[in-house]
Protein backbone atom coordinates (compact mmCIF):
# COMPACT_ATOMS: atom_id res chain seq x y z
CA UNK A 1 0.00 0.00 0.00
CA UNK A 2 2.85 2.39 0.85
CA UNK A 3 4.57 1.55 -2.43
CA UNK A 4 1.32 2.26 -4.33
CA UNK A 5 0.92 5.59 -2.57
CA UNK A 6 4.46 6.57 -3.49
CA UNK A 7 3.82 5.88 -7.18
CA UNK A 8 2.36 9.34 -7.52
CA UNK A 9 5.90 10.69 -7.15
CA UNK A 10 7.14 8.80 -10.20
CA UNK A 11 7.31 10.53 -13.57
CA UNK A 12 4.06 8.93 -14.72
CA UNK A 13 2.39 9.56 -11.37
CA UNK A 14 3.24 13.25 -11.45
CA UNK A 15 2.13 13.46 -15.06
CA UNK A 16 -1.28 12.09 -14.10
CA UNK A 17 -1.59 14.35 -11.06
CA UNK A 18 -0.65 17.44 -13.06
CA UNK A 19 -3.07 16.55 -15.85
CA UNK A 20 -5.96 16.18 -13.40
CA UNK A 21 -5.04 19.47 -11.74
CA UNK A 22 -4.72 21.17 -15.12
CA UNK A 23 -8.20 20.05 -16.14
CA UNK A 24 -9.79 21.17 -12.86
CA UNK A 25 -8.34 24.69 -12.87
CA UNK A 26 -8.91 25.04 -16.63
CA UNK A 27 -12.61 24.30 -16.09
CA UNK A 28 -12.67 27.02 -13.45
CA UNK A 29 -10.91 29.52 -15.74
CA UNK A 30 -13.03 28.80 -18.80
CA UNK A 31 -16.21 28.57 -16.76
CA UNK A 32 -15.70 32.01 -15.24
CA UNK A 33 -14.64 33.47 -18.60
CA UNK A 34 -17.85 32.23 -20.19
CA UNK A 35 -19.90 33.33 -17.16
CA UNK A 36 -18.56 36.86 -17.50
CA UNK A 37 -19.23 36.99 -21.25
CA UNK A 38 -22.40 34.95 -21.66
CA UNK A 39 -24.19 35.79 -18.39
CA UNK A 40 -22.75 38.75 -16.49
CA UNK A 41 -22.28 41.30 -19.29
CA UNK A 42 -25.80 40.86 -20.76
CA UNK A 43 -27.31 40.90 -17.26
CA UNK A 44 -25.42 44.03 -16.20
CA UNK A 45 -26.61 45.80 -19.35
CA UNK A 46 -30.19 45.33 -18.14
CA UNK A 47 -29.54 46.59 -14.58
CA UNK A 48 -29.88 50.15 -13.39
CA UNK A 49 -26.64 51.90 -12.44
CA UNK A 50 -27.02 51.40 -8.67
CA UNK A 51 -27.67 47.65 -8.96
CA UNK A 52 -24.82 47.24 -11.42
CA UNK A 53 -22.37 49.11 -9.21
CA UNK A 54 -23.36 46.98 -6.22
CA UNK A 55 -22.91 43.79 -8.25
CA UNK A 56 -19.49 44.96 -9.47
CA UNK A 57 -18.48 45.58 -5.87
CA UNK A 58 -19.85 42.40 -4.33
CA UNK A 59 -19.86 39.82 -7.16
CA UNK A 60 -17.41 40.71 -9.89
CA UNK A 61 -14.60 41.54 -7.47
CA UNK A 62 -14.77 38.07 -5.89
CA UNK A 63 -15.19 36.25 -9.21
CA UNK A 64 -12.14 38.01 -10.65
CA UNK A 65 -9.93 36.66 -7.85
CA UNK A 66 -10.78 33.07 -8.79
CA UNK A 67 -10.64 33.94 -12.48
CA UNK A 68 -7.14 35.38 -12.57
CA UNK A 69 -5.56 32.77 -10.27
CA UNK A 70 -7.26 29.91 -12.12
CA UNK A 71 -5.64 31.31 -15.27
CA UNK A 72 -2.20 31.19 -13.63
CA UNK A 73 -2.77 27.70 -12.25
CA UNK A 74 -3.95 26.40 -15.63
CA UNK A 75 -0.78 27.57 -17.36
CA UNK A 76 1.51 26.40 -14.54
CA UNK A 77 0.05 22.89 -14.42
CA UNK A 78 0.16 22.72 -18.21
CA UNK A 79 3.86 23.52 -18.19
CA UNK A 80 4.43 20.94 -15.45
CA UNK A 81 2.70 18.28 -17.56
CA UNK A 82 5.18 18.94 -20.34
CA UNK A 83 8.16 19.24 -18.01
CA UNK A 84 7.77 15.82 -16.42
CA UNK A 85 7.47 14.07 -19.79
CA UNK A 86 9.98 16.08 -21.81
CA UNK A 87 13.04 14.41 -23.33
CA UNK A 88 13.99 11.98 -26.04
CA UNK A 89 12.65 8.89 -24.25
CA UNK A 90 9.34 10.38 -23.11
CA UNK A 91 6.05 11.71 -24.46
CA UNK A 92 6.99 15.27 -25.36
CA UNK A 93 10.11 14.63 -27.43
CA UNK A 94 11.20 16.21 -30.70
CA UNK A 95 9.22 13.70 -32.76
CA UNK A 96 6.06 14.61 -30.87
CA UNK A 97 6.41 18.36 -31.45
CA UNK A 98 7.06 17.70 -35.16
CA UNK A 99 3.78 15.78 -35.49
CA UNK A 100 0.32 17.07 -36.35
CA UNK A 101 -0.71 16.58 -32.73
CA UNK A 102 2.38 18.45 -31.59
CA UNK A 103 1.89 21.52 -33.77
CA UNK A 104 -1.78 21.83 -32.83
CA UNK A 105 -0.94 21.48 -29.14
CA UNK A 106 1.77 24.12 -29.58
CA UNK A 107 -0.76 26.54 -31.04
CA UNK A 108 -3.09 25.82 -28.13
CA UNK A 109 -0.29 26.61 -25.69
CA UNK A 110 0.45 29.89 -27.47
CA UNK A 111 -3.23 30.85 -27.35
CA UNK A 112 -3.19 30.05 -23.63
CA UNK A 113 -0.22 32.33 -22.99
CA UNK A 114 -1.93 35.17 -24.87
CA UNK A 115 -5.08 34.65 -22.84
CA UNK A 116 -3.08 34.70 -19.60
CA UNK A 117 -1.49 37.99 -20.69
CA UNK A 118 -4.93 39.45 -21.37
CA UNK A 119 -6.21 38.39 -17.96
CA UNK A 120 -3.40 39.98 -15.96
CA UNK A 121 -2.24 42.85 -18.14
CA UNK A 122 -5.52 44.05 -19.67
CA UNK A 123 -8.69 42.66 -18.06
CA UNK A 124 -7.63 42.83 -14.42
CA UNK A 125 -6.17 46.39 -14.54
CA UNK A 126 -9.24 47.59 -16.46
CA UNK A 127 -11.65 45.97 -14.02
CA UNK A 128 -9.81 47.51 -11.09
CA UNK A 129 -10.65 50.93 -12.54
CA UNK A 130 -14.26 49.97 -13.20
CA UNK A 131 -14.82 48.46 -9.76
CA UNK A 132 -13.07 51.34 -7.97
CA UNK A 133 -15.38 53.70 -9.83
CA UNK A 134 -18.45 51.67 -8.83
CA UNK A 135 -17.40 51.74 -5.18
CA UNK A 136 -16.67 55.45 -5.30
CA UNK A 137 -20.05 56.25 -6.86
CA UNK A 138 -21.83 54.09 -4.26
CA UNK A 139 -20.08 56.09 -1.56
CA UNK A 140 -21.39 59.33 -3.04
CA UNK A 141 -18.31 60.34 -5.01
CA UNK A 142 -17.96 61.56 -8.58
CA UNK A 143 -17.78 59.06 -11.44
CA UNK A 144 -14.32 58.43 -12.84
CA UNK A 145 -14.19 59.70 -16.47
CA UNK A 146 -11.63 56.97 -17.26
CA UNK A 147 -13.98 54.13 -16.27
CA UNK A 148 -15.86 53.78 -19.60
CA UNK A 149 -12.62 53.51 -21.59
CA UNK A 150 -11.22 51.00 -19.11
CA UNK A 151 -14.43 48.99 -19.31
CA UNK A 152 -14.26 48.93 -23.09
CA UNK A 153 -10.60 47.81 -23.08
CA UNK A 154 -11.34 45.03 -20.61
CA UNK A 155 -14.44 43.93 -22.50
CA UNK A 156 -12.59 43.66 -25.81
CA UNK A 157 -9.81 41.58 -24.24
CA UNK A 158 -12.36 39.39 -22.49
CA UNK A 159 -14.31 38.79 -25.69
CA UNK A 160 -11.05 37.98 -27.48
CA UNK A 161 -10.21 35.46 -24.78
CA UNK A 162 -13.63 33.91 -25.34
CA UNK A 163 -12.83 33.63 -29.05
CA UNK A 164 -9.43 32.07 -28.35
CA UNK A 165 -10.85 29.68 -25.76
CA UNK A 166 -12.87 27.68 -28.29
CA UNK A 167 -10.09 26.66 -30.71
CA UNK A 168 -7.73 26.32 -27.74
CA UNK A 169 -9.93 23.60 -26.23
CA UNK A 170 -10.10 21.78 -29.56
CA UNK A 171 -6.32 21.98 -29.94
CA UNK A 172 -5.79 20.66 -26.41
CA UNK A 173 -8.28 17.80 -26.66
CA UNK A 174 -7.50 17.07 -30.30
CA UNK A 175 -3.77 16.67 -29.62
CA UNK A 176 -4.52 13.50 -27.63
CA UNK A 177 -7.39 12.31 -29.80
CA UNK A 178 -8.29 12.97 -33.43
CA UNK A 179 -5.13 14.87 -34.40
CA UNK A 180 -3.03 12.02 -32.97
CA UNK A 181 -4.93 8.85 -33.86
CA UNK A 182 -6.82 9.41 -37.11
CA UNK A 183 -5.59 10.09 -40.62
CA UNK A 184 -3.32 13.03 -39.81
CA UNK A 185 0.38 12.78 -40.61
CA UNK A 186 2.48 11.84 -37.56
CA UNK A 187 5.46 13.60 -39.15
CA UNK A 188 4.61 16.18 -41.82
CA UNK A 189 7.41 17.85 -43.74
CA UNK A 190 9.12 20.66 -41.86
CA UNK A 191 7.89 23.15 -44.47
CA UNK A 192 4.22 22.19 -44.09
CA UNK A 193 4.57 21.98 -40.31
CA UNK A 194 6.10 25.46 -40.17
CA UNK A 195 3.53 26.95 -42.54
CA UNK A 196 0.64 25.65 -40.43
CA UNK A 197 2.27 27.07 -37.31
CA UNK A 198 2.93 30.45 -38.94
CA UNK A 199 -0.67 30.71 -40.14
CA UNK A 200 -1.84 30.05 -36.59
CA UNK A 201 0.57 32.64 -35.19
CA UNK A 202 -0.55 35.20 -37.77
CA UNK A 203 -4.22 34.70 -36.89
CA UNK A 204 -3.43 34.98 -33.18
CA UNK A 205 -1.30 38.10 -33.69
CA UNK A 206 -3.91 39.93 -35.77
CA UNK A 207 -6.76 39.14 -33.39
CA UNK A 208 -4.73 40.02 -30.30
CA UNK A 209 -3.56 43.30 -31.85
CA UNK A 210 -7.19 44.09 -32.61
CA UNK A 211 -8.25 43.28 -29.05
CA UNK A 212 -5.61 45.73 -27.80
CA UNK A 213 -7.04 48.47 -30.01
CA UNK A 214 -4.19 48.42 -32.55
CA UNK A 215 -6.24 47.49 -35.64
CA UNK A 216 -9.78 48.87 -35.44
CA UNK A 217 -9.31 51.11 -32.40
CA UNK A 218 -11.73 50.98 -29.48
CA UNK A 219 -14.86 51.84 -31.41
CA UNK A 220 -17.57 49.59 -32.79
CA UNK A 221 -16.49 49.47 -36.43
CA UNK A 222 -14.19 47.28 -38.48
CA UNK A 223 -12.96 44.02 -37.01
CA UNK A 224 -14.40 45.03 -33.63
CA UNK A 225 -17.74 43.66 -34.78
CA UNK A 226 -16.57 40.31 -33.37
CA UNK A 227 -16.67 41.82 -29.86
CA UNK A 228 -20.02 43.59 -30.01
CA UNK A 229 -22.05 40.67 -28.64
CA UNK A 230 -21.21 37.40 -26.94
CA UNK A 231 -22.87 35.63 -29.88
CA UNK A 232 -20.47 37.30 -32.31
CA UNK A 233 -17.55 36.14 -30.18
CA UNK A 234 -18.92 32.59 -30.14
CA UNK A 235 -19.44 32.56 -33.91
CA UNK A 236 -15.87 33.79 -34.41
CA UNK A 237 -14.47 31.13 -32.09
CA UNK A 238 -16.38 28.36 -33.88
CA UNK A 239 -15.24 29.75 -37.24
CA UNK A 240 -11.62 29.46 -36.03
CA UNK A 241 -12.22 25.84 -35.00
CA UNK A 242 -13.60 25.05 -38.43
CA UNK A 243 -10.90 27.00 -40.24
CA UNK A 244 -8.01 25.38 -38.43
CA UNK A 245 -9.52 21.92 -38.86
CA UNK A 246 -10.08 22.37 -42.60
CA UNK A 247 -6.55 23.70 -42.90
CA UNK A 248 -5.24 20.60 -41.10
CA UNK A 249 -7.26 18.38 -43.45
CA UNK A 250 -5.66 20.11 -46.43
CA UNK A 251 -2.10 20.41 -45.14
CA UNK A 252 -1.53 17.69 -42.53
CA UNK A 253 -3.17 14.54 -43.85
CA UNK A 254 -1.06 11.39 -44.05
Amino acid sequence: MVASALEIFTRDGLWGAFRISHVIVAIMWMGLLWFFNFVQVPAYAEMDAAARNNALDKLTWRALWWFRWAAVATVVFGLLIIAVQAGSDHVYNNDYWRSTAGVTLLLGIIFGFIMLYNVWMVIWPAQQVVIANARNVQAGGEADPNAPAAGRAGAMASRQNTIFSLPLLVFMVGASHFYAYSHFDPKPSIGIWLLYLLIGLAVAAILEANALGKVSGRGSGGLNVIYETHKNAMYTGFALILGFYILAEIMLRS
